[in-house]
């Protein structure tokens, strides 16, 4: 299917269904990358919180302003040490 709108009023009920059963496709597929993405995002954090905890009850210094500012450069989609 072309990336703009059909015009629904040129459409037959056969490429009106056909439209929808491609798109309906597209959605099972991009949710169920989305799934997998979300399961990588939390394996990835519980890993991080396992190693902060570690971290914390050894004494260490969990978070630095170091780690807030890259945190800070990341959200804001910039390179580190203001490497654009």
């Amino acid at each position: 299917m072309d990336e703009t709108f059909p015009d629904l009023g040129t459409l037959t009920d056969v490429e009106l269904k056909d439209v929808i059963r491609q798109l309906t496709e597209e959605e099972t597929e991009i949710s169920y990358k989305r799934r997998i993405l979300h399961g990588k995002i939390d394996i990835l954090r519980a890993e991080l919180v396992n190693r902060l905890r570690k971290q914390h009850d050894g004494g260490e210094i969990s978070i630095t302003g170091d780690d807030v500012q890259k945190l800070t450069d990341i959200l804001a989609h910039r390179q580190p040490n203001g490497a654009e």
